[in-house]
Formats: structure tokens, sequence, C-alpha cells
């Protein structure tokens, strides 16, 4: 059953008051219940059906879109868009994880026809990443509806500014359905990503965290790399950048791949997805992927102990153990905290990452390990190699950030031009 998007404040109450399963601990400060009106947000497919529909009459249609492309009754794009007997909806595109949503990070994606809709699928995490002239042939407008989680590395952007990129050479036009950023429209952290480590994990210089929405997201690509691509945002409804994160919004969360469950996890993820570089667990195979870190060499107790005393805002810690279904060290019992956001405004997610990647390094220098590569992954995920390098070299945090501000502050001022909410 979906679940609505949050129903309290993080920087009222604690993301830990949310259930917990039997093996996780308490939460470690009690709290009270608030009541939280709900937020209207309307999604850029609504706006475009009840507004803009004229603008698909007579087209052939494709929609790029996964199992997040719903509207705030929780009705696929599919669904919606075959309903109305003048759209006419002649294929899918579907981006890592698969249209459904149920392929594994990394779990290549074929093409094929869908069984519910019985539309053909053309897959952009499979063979190719990049729309090919045979998939976009006959194709007059591509719709695309995806939750991204605002992270630079969770490759949904990449799959977005390839298909613009596509649609310059067959002349499609994109229309960009949006939906809100769960990070809020605000804060951007981390370093802007360099030509030496662009990846698909990264294919676009902008800082780990975006602060942008995806049609923001769109506008950005065309003007930056001045395509010639015919764009048109549809954008939401009662959504604005300084709205928190965590506030109740009547649009379901559906979680955008398998291990994105909740918008908590999407929360720590601009940081904890850094461990995806590393030998420590990210949590994967657990039952709060992101929000756990470990290893079976790690003590969660001097680990939480070193962790909270850094002061670090808006998080605290606690000792977690786990054994993870699957992914690193499947099966063995692991050793590690539980990151728990509890003030939306003002905690730091890819900074908190840096610190945590950092303190079980100097706790356990023989043991821990960057994953082997050239580039590292650690490195691709960054977007840098300053990070890895400063950890090793003993630098501090604030060291280690300072390095990347001057690009945080450039970014800040090119991307004033492409926002599109107040």
């Amino acid at each position: 059953m979906m679940r609505l998007f949050l129903t309290f404040i993080v920087a009222l109450l604690p993301l830990a008051a949310v259930a917990a399963d039997p093996v996780q601990p308490k939460s470690p400060t009690p709290v009270k219940s608030i009541a939280i009106p709900i937020r209207h947000i309307t999604p850029g497919i609504e706006a475009l059906l009840s507004d803009q529909r004229a603008l698909l009459k007579g087209k052939r249609v494709a929609l790029l879109t996964n199992q997040t492309g719903v509207d705030r009754k929780g009705v696929s794009d599919v669904d919606l868009l075959r309903a109305h007997p003048a759209i006419n909806l002649v294929a899918l595109f579907s981006p890592e994880h698969g249209v459904r949503g149920e392929a594994q990070a990394g779990e290549k994606v074929a093409s094929g026809i869908d069984p519910k809709s019985g539309l053909p699928v053309h897959s952009l995490y499979g063979e190719t990443k990049m729309p090919t002239d045979k998939m976009m042939h006959g194709i007059d407008i591509v719709l695309v509806d995806l939750q991204d989680v605002g992270t630079r590395f969770y490759t949904y952007s990449s799959t977005l500014l390839f298909m613009l990129r596509a649609a310059e050479k067959s002349g499609a036009e994109v229309i960009v359905l949006d939906r809100p950023n769960p990070l809020g429209g605000v804060m951007i952290e981390g370093p802007v990503l360099e030509p030496a480590f662009a990846s698909f994990v990264g294919s676009f210089a902008m800082p780990v965290r975006h602060g942008m929405t995806f049609g923001e997201l769109a506008q950005m690509f065309v003007g930056e790399e001045k395509l010639r691509t015919r764009l048109r945002v549809i954008p939401m409804r009662g959504w604005n950048r300084d709205l928190a994160p965590y506030v109740a919004w009547d649009l379901p969360w559906v979680p955008p791949s398998p291990n994105m469950r909740t918008p908590q996890t999407a929360a720590v993820y601009p940081g904890t997805a850094l461990f995806e570089g590393t030998n420590i667990s990210e949590g994967r195979g657990s039952a709060k992927p992101f929000e756990y870190i470990g290893a079976p060499f790690i003590d969660g107790a001097a680990l939480t102990e070193r962790l909270n005393a850094m002061g670090l805002p808006g998080v605290t810690f606690t000792p977690i153990s786990f054994t993870p279904d699957f992914s690193k060290y499947a099966g063995q019992p692991c050793h590690g905290v539980w990151i728990i956001p509890t003030n939306s405004t003002t905690f730091q997610p890819f900074r908190t990452g840096i610190a945590l990647v950092k303190a079980v390094h100097d706790l356990y220098p023989d043991k821990f390990e960057f994953r082997a590569g050239t580039p590292s992954f650690f490195d691709q995920l960054a977007g840098t190699d300053t990070v890895r390098k400063g950890i090793l070299d003993g630098k501090a945090v604030s060291e280690i950030e300072a390095q990347w501000q001057p690009g945080l502050d450039a970014f800040m001022q090119l991307r004033a031009r492409y926002l599109i909410y107040p």
C-alpha cells in the first residue's frame, strides 16, 4: 500500500520516531506526535492532463518513466494516458531499475514488451544508455516523469540528459512532468563534478546535492550544453524551494529504486552512498539501506561515540547490528551505526558522509579499503579525488570541504538562471 510522503517535519520530530522493526534500537529521544497540515501538490502529470492535454493531440507520444510516474491517487501515467482516446501513447522508455522498478542497482534491464500495457519498452539501462535512432524513430513527443532524489550520482539525471541529447538529433519534443525534490530546493552540497571523473553516475558538472527539480535540471542541461532540443516543462503546483523536505504531502512515496524505500533514505543517501566506493556495507540487504552502515570488523559503540562527539548538525547516531541478505557481507553479521537526521534545515548529508568515511578509515586503517579502479568508484561518486586523498592524508572534514566551496559558489550563480519555483 502506498504511503504519504511523510507526516512530520524533521526539524521538530526525529526520523527515528517512525515505527521500528524488532532488530532496531529505540529512538534516542522520546517524542510527541505533532499534527501537520497536508500540503497539496499537483504533479506535472496532473497539470498536463487537466490544462495542457491539447499539446499531445495528433502526436505519437513516448513516455520515459517508471513506477514513480503516478498521480496523487497512485494511478500510473501509463494508465492515465491510455485512458484518453485522443492520446496516442506508442512506447515506453525505462531508466535504471526498469519500468516497474524491480531490478537491483547496476543490474542490466532488457528491452521488450510491458506485460501490463502491451507497449514496447526501450531500456536505457541495458545494451545502451543513450536512446538510439531506432528507438526515437517516429516519436513526436517524449514525456518524462521520474521521481529523482536530488543527488547527482542517482542515475536518473544522466538518463534525462541523454534523452535530451537524443531528442536534439531526432527532432522530438521533450516535455518534463515535474515533481518535488525530496531534499528541498535551497541547500546544495559537495564537489562540483570534475571532467576527469565523469561517468553515468556523474554526467554534468553539478554538486552532489544540487537542490533542483527534474524540470529545472532539464532547463539547465539544454541551456548549458546549448542543445537545440525543443523542451517544455510542465511545472507542479503547490511546491516551493524552502518547503521542508519532510512536511506531509498528498503525493504517495513510491520507492524510486528497490533500496530507496522512504524519504528518510533519500535524506541520508547523498552521504552514505559514498560507502559504495568502499569495503563497508551501505546497508543494502538490510532493513534500512543507506541509513545503516557497517562491517563485521566495526565496533558500533566506538564508532557512534566518535561520530556523536563531532557535533555534526542536524543528525545523531546510534549503534546498530544487521545481517545483509545480499550485497556486501551477505549472511555475515555487521556492526556499525544508524544515521538519524533530526533537523531537516541543518542536516548536511554529504558532509556527514565524509565524516563517516573518515571516522571508519581512522578507526580501522588496516581494514578499511577504497574500491580499486582507475578512476576509483569512490572518486566517481564524489566527482573528484580530493575527498579520498584528503581522508588518506588525515585532513579534517572542514579542510576537505573548503576545497570545493569556490565551485559551489559558482554553481549557485549558474543554477539561478534555470530555477522555476520561488
